[in-house]
């Protein structure tokens, strides 16, 4: 496997964000972030909203600069929700959904094409369970994440052989994501959840692959999962 070098993670100051860019630490990689919040990490970081595509695309340029116009691979963890039936979910926070989750991942996607190319890298995006599987009162974060493994595989087809493209496709997690939801909402206490940091270690095997090689899709999840399959 090749070694890790330079990690651009969307989402990096919390949840599987914070758990891949300390992973990424700890075997020898340079994590830069992209995060509304700074990372609690000493890592070179950009806050910046991944719903602002011109911020975006300079948070991606400014990190690339910092670690000498070199970026060897990409995880976009970064990640919203908004519950509710269609009708009630406001249509802002409707589209926001898709703003961060969706088009905020084509933009650092985009941004960071030129450096991957050059360091023939990975990228590995962040769909979810929910993208395979429908359930009510979820449609933008459904659909968002549905949007982002056509992405991803429409990627793959266009830059084979220049660079990897892989897609985590996780189910639940014991992170923050779940904050402030209306309780119905809220995982059960006594739900099977995976634990962040066991996922990161899944995205960094994605991300070590030669070029040439690659995971293509993953499915992370309890064993207990509801969601899957």
């Amino acid at each position: 496997m090749k070694s890790l070098g330079n990690i651009l993670i969307t989402g990096g100051a919390s949840g599987l964000g914070a758990a891949t860019v300390q992973a990424v630490l700890d075997q020898g990689g340079t994590p830069l972030v992209i995060d509304r919040n700074p990372p609690t990490a000493k890592v070179e970081h950009v806050e910046a909203d991944l719903a602002d595509r011109a911020a975006t695309e300079s948070a991606v340029q400014e990190l690339a600069r910092s670690a000498g116009d070199r970026i060897d691979g990409v995880f976009t963890a970064a990640g919203i929700d908004s519950c509710g039936a269609l009708e009630t979910v406001a249509a802002q926070e409707w589209e926001r959904v898709i703003q961060v989750n969706l088009l905020g991942t084509v933009a650092v996607v985009r941004a960071a094409l030129p450096y991957l190319t050059s360091s023939e890298g990975t990228v590995v995006t962040c769909s979810s369970t929910l993208g395979l599987k429908a359930v009510p009162d979820a449609t933008a974060y459904c659909a968002s994440k549905a949007g982002v493994l056509g992405f991803s595989r429409s990627l793959a087809a266009e830059t084979a052989g220049r660079i990897g493209v892989s897609t985590l496709v996780p189910g639940g997690m014991h992170t923050a994501f779940f904050d402030g939801r209306d309780e119905q909402y809220k995982p059960p206490a006594d739900a099977k959840l995976n634990r962040p940091e066991d996922v990161a270690e899944t995205v960094l095997f994605a991300l070590r692959q030669p070029p040439g090689c690659e995971v293509r899709e993953m499915v992370v999840c309890s064993s207990e999962e509801s969601s899957w399959p």
